[in-house]
């Protein structure tokens, strides 16, 4: 069998409605995706066992000290996952080079299971009979996390539930981002716990989560301002909370042209919508001399989900 590598985007959130806590510990969402022009690839290779290794991409500084090479890895259980569903053993060797920041609010963990998913499905599948078609795979996806179907599909989605219902949102034109990244991460699980214990002080019920028409008009009509006005991530201000300087990362992309600024997911990345790609580039050129980020990226969206190469 022959490798098979397979690209797959970041994402960034232009919605993050997060609903009450349920009784199961999760939140209902309303997760507006967008997938932007920042790659992971996964490679898949027979091996005697499941074995992981991670690099960053040539060209790219992405620190990858802290990403798990064994089962706490998403891809590894990834790979478990297809090769339980085909009836396989999972001896694979995965390859993950890494251009996605790690820990960023840019779902790049959950990237690499998609890539995985699809990886391992094309190395061990039958090419003349597949078992598993796009639909299986966006199941299995789901049961890894709420991140992982939207890496699958790409494009821009809304996702409903934890995230995980996914319908494809209509969009018009090509939106340019600007990244801007921070010296380690923020766990996800804090930063929705920190949400919660926001609203708890504050009083009050928390409504539930519900799709913002003005930005899906935007989305339509291809328009960056509008769609600057309708960015929204209800987990901001926790991000803030438990990195206030992220606050100061803002408030500058928005001095130096951003037309839009908010935290990507969970964060700490920060995300800024430019009018166009050069724009974007004159935005990560003044982010880099105000010293303000680790690192500052360019890139544009919508983009395809995991694809093989």
């Amino acid at each position: 069998m022959n490798p098979v590598s397979v690209r797959v985007p970041a994402k960034v959130n232009l919605q993050l409605g997060v609903g009450p806590l349920r009784d199961d510990g999760y939140h209902d969402l309303v997760n507006v995706f967008h997938a932007v022009s920042l790659f992971d690839e996964v490679t898949a290779e027979p091996a005697d066992e499941l074995r992981i290794t991670v690099e960053a991409a040539p060209g790219s500084r992405v620190a990858i000290g802290g990403v798990p090479t064994g089962d706490g890895n998403l891809a590894a259980r990834a790979a478990r996952l297809v090769a339980e569903r085909l009836g396989a053993a999972p001896r694979v060797a995965l390859r993950i080079r890494k251009a996605i920041p790690v820990a960023g609010g840019m779902a790049g963990g959950s990237a690499d299971a998609a890539a995985a998913l699809l990886a391992c499905a094309r190395l061990w599948d039958d090419p003349a009979a597949p078992a598993l078609a796009p639909a299986d795979l966006l199941n299995l996806g789901a049961r890894l996390g709420s991140d992982v179907p939207f890496a699958l599909l790409g494009g821009t989605a809304v996702g409903t539930g934890r995230g995980e219902r996914l319908t494809a949102a209509t969009v018009h034109g090509t939106f340019h981002w600007v990244f801007a990244t921070a010296d380690g991460g923020l766990s996800t699980p804090a930063v929705y716990a920190e949400c919660d214990r926001i609203r708890a002080a504050r009083g009050g019920g928390v409504p539930e989560p519900r799709e913002s028409g003005a930005l899906m008009a935007a989305l339509a009509a291809g328009d960056a301002e509008a769609l600057s006005a309708a960015l929204t991530n209800d987990l901001q201000p926790a991000a803030l909370a438990l990195r206030p300087s992220l606050r100061g990362v803002l408030d500058a992309g928005r001095d130096l042209g951003a037309l839009g600024a908010l935290v990507s997911g969970s964060g700490p990345t920060c995300a800024f919508l430019a009018a166009d790609a050069a724009g974007a580039a004159g935005l990560a050129d003044a982010l880099d001399r105000a010293g303000v980020a680790a690192q500052t990226l360019t890139a544009h969206g919508p983009v395809p989900g995991a694809t093989v190469i």
